[in-house]
């Protein structure tokens, strides 16, 4: 058995969040890139304007994007990991309390109802996974709303099967428009209950952009839907193009006999995530 202080994963989450909320993954870096390379008039000027925002925001160490979103942490603890210390919950808060105000990140958490901010951008979004071994995976994704707004939840018939799966995710992209600042990243949760098909999405979106599912059929999921999106001519911040969407990852679980969930989580162009292991 391992003994982990829950200090060491509020210095993780710390060190994770600093780094997330002032770039782009580089893979995503990378597909922006290709996109500029195929575009021409006002979707390439908007795609050079996101590459110089990155540069210029590593340089000054200044956020990417105004909107630092929610922090969403996804902690996957191996069942041989004994924690000690504070409860995990506030050892994860902690970690982000301390990187927002060092940061120097805006806060942008409140209370539903009265709308009053917490003022630290706490609670995190926290997703605990029990796996195998003695480590303890952890991801930090910084969770813009503007393109969180956009996404949908699909309860589709069986009969409705992997076409309707992929005119899902096409027109939940198709409806959202220029809203999401894309091109996005589309996360796809395929199966589960309303609630474990949302968990799906958003895991989909800690996968590096351009990544394919382990799955063949799945994977040719990503691949259509991807296209047909990019059919659409939405391209880069609502100018119209070739390019709307950097990417579609799609993970999955076992349904109902009676049921087909989709979600679809939307990302904007400004994918975030980062991850270590302890």
């Amino acid at each position: 058995m391992r003994i982990v202080d829950t200090g060491a994963i509020s210095e993780c989450v710390y060190r994770l969040a600093r780094k997330a909320c002032l770039s782009l993954t580089p893979a995503c870096r990378e597909a922006i890139g290709r996109a500029k390379a195929e575009e021409t008039g006002a979707a390439a000027f908007a795609l050079s304007a996101v590459l110089e925002n990155e540069r210029v925001a590593q340089k000054e160490g200044m956020p990417i994007c105004q909107d630092t979103g929610m922090s969403v942490v996804m902690l996957e603890i191996g069942q041989e990991v004994c924690l000690s210390g504070a409860p995990l919950a506030d050892a994860v808060n902690d970690g982000v309390r301390r990187a927002y105000r060092d940061g120097n990140f805006r806060k942008s958490v409140c209370d539903p109802l009265t709308r009053v901010n917490t003022g630290d951008n706490t609670p995190a979004h926290l997703h605990v996974e029990i796996t195998q071994g003695d480590r303890i995976s952890v991801a930090f994704l910084p969770k813009g709303f503007g393109s969180e707004n956009m996404s949908r939840l699909y309860m589709l018939t069986p009969a409705q099967g992997r076409t309707g799966i992929v005119d899902a995710i096409v027109d939940a992209v198709r409806v959202a428009g220029s809203r999401p600042c894309p091109p996005v990243y589309v996360g796809v949760g395929i199966g589960g209950t309303f609630d474990s098909c949302a968990l799906l999405a958003k895991k989909a979106l800690a996968r590096e952009v351009g990544s394919r599912n382990a799955r063949e059929d799945v994977a040719e999921i990503e691949r259509e839907a991807l296209e047909k999106i990019n059919r659409l001519g939405i391209g880069a911040q609502g100018f119209g193009g070739k390019v709307t969407a950097l990417g579609v990852s799609c993970e999955i679980a076992p349904t109902h006999i009676a049921g087909l969930p989709v979600a679809v989580n939307m990302q904007c162009h400004c994918v975030r995530c980062e991850k270590e292991v302890l």
